[in-house]
């Protein structure tokens, strides 16, 4: 039985809300404030401000409030000019400050937000991305997306990508391309390499920090990387939004043309939809499971916990099944609210206690296949000899709460006050 995902965007004066749903549940949820707007993949030119030898990283101002953080194996040295000087395997061996110095200007693009008290993390290594490819100029090298599943089109669109791709470029095949045919994946390659010659003229002209190259706003980017096929509708609630989106589709799937749809109900969109109050409860510490059971969330600096109870439900077995139970449908909550409230770094998660092995690998199995939805990449390590599944995520965005959410200033974010005068 296949899915049925939907898009769900409510286009504000000053900020932009959308809401991805799967089989009529809140999986994701997007926030883009104009003020401020996005930063993740824009490309500037920047200026070394400092030189760190004992970070091995180096401090770059880009012209944002906090100068942005590059580490030594974020810079591409091929791209500095070093290829000429030294030999490949010498290249992988340079400090940073033999290859930055301060005052040096370089073209750099943001790769994680700015968190917290931390400036933006950048790269060298300038990606481009399209609907079907991702262009790397820096990079010789060419990959599949891990969810191209069937071999011989993996064969197919390698042999394409390594046929257009231009000389000692990398590429990298996107989802969206299986099954598409060679004129539309060429038309794009046509226009990343256009983008990125056009990025390197104005990178060359006098002047920095300055920005060189905007990446798609939050619209442009879920038409470009969500709205596929497996999406049978795109809701948008304004006139203005909604003929954006419609001569966007236009140009990279007309096929969908059809699926966007205007929406003009008498209540706003996100009510209409019951996402107001699922994102209410992505917020929230506790999480309630249809059983009875909980899921319990805390985010600390280092790393977010999960824990897992069985709460109110009794099971009408035995013990073990009301815990395999507990945990089976704790393990799809669990996937569902990682994506919802966009957590990334190390993730801890201590379900109940199982004695069977089998058990334990049918929950393992069961968070695995929900996460394998997920954009973002994932990498489960295992059980832990304490009983805790250890997993990461990979962290570009600020989660939910910090968006949506600001510490309390009577608590320090403790949720408890202090009683001593």
């Amino acid at each position: 039985m296949s899915m049925k995902k939907e898009i769900v965007a409510d286009v504000g004066k000053d900020e932009v809300m959308v809401g991805i749903l799967e089989d009529g549940k809140l999986v994701e949820f997007f926030v883009e404030r104009n003020v401020k707007g996005h930063l993740a993949g824009n490309i500037y030119k920047g200026k070394v401000a400092n030189v760190l030898p004992g970070m091995q990283a180096a401090f770059v101002d880009i012209g944002l409030e906090k100068n942005a953080f590059l580490y030594v194996g974020d810079v591409n040295v091929e791209s500095l000019g070093y290829f000429d000087e030294h030999s490949v395997e010498d290249l992988g061996k340079l400090s940073i400050q033999e290859i930055l110095k301060p005052g040096q200007e370089i073209l750099v693009q943001v790769v994680k937000e700015p968190m917290g008290s931390k400036g933006a993390r950048v790269s060298t290594n300038i990606t481009l991305a399209g609907r079907y490819l991702v262009l790397m100029p820096g990079l010789d090298y060419v990959g599949i997306s891990r969810r191209i599943e069937k071999e011989e089109e993996r064969v197919r669109l390698k042999a394409l990508a390594e046929e257009l791709r231009p000389y000692r470029m990398g590429v990298i095949v996107r989802t969206a391309a299986e099954g598409r045919a060679k004129d539309e994946i060429m038309a794009e390659m046509d226009y990343l390499k256009n983008l990125w010659d056009e990025i390197q003229r104005e990178g060359q002209m006098p002047g920095a920090p300055r920005l060189i190259y905007k990446d798609m706003d939050l619209i442009e980017r879920i038409v470009r990387d969500v709205f596929t096929p497996e999406v049978t509708c795109f809701y948008i609630n304004t006139k203005e939004a909604f003929e954006r989106v419609v001569k966007i589709v236009s140009m990279i799937a007309p096929g969908l043309k059809e699926r966007v749809s205007l929406y003009n109900g008498g209540e706003s969109i996100f009510q209409y939809f019951d996402i107001t109050s699922e994102v209410e409860k992505a917020l929230r510490r506790k999480v309630w499971l249809k059983s009875g059971g909980y899921i319990v969330i805390d985010r600390t600096e280092a790393l977010t916990a999960i824990d897992v109870n069985t709460g109110r439900f009794t099971g009408n077995k035995d013990l073990e099944d009301t815990v395999l139970k507990t945990n089976l449908e704790a393990a799809k909550e669990i996937a569902r609210q990682i994506r919802l409230r966009d957590i990334g770094g190390i993730i801890v998660i201590d379900f109940i206690d199982m004695n069977s092995q089998e058990h334990r690998k049918m929950v393992l199995d069961t968070l695995e296949m929900e996460l394998k939805k997920d954009r973002t990449r994932t990498h489960i390590l295992g059980i832990t000899s304490l009983g805790l599944v250890e997993m990461t995520r990979k962290k570009v965005r600020q989660s939910l709460d910090e968006v949506l959410e600001r510490v309390c200033p009577y608590c320090d974010g403790k949720g408890k006050i202090g009683i001593l005068k």
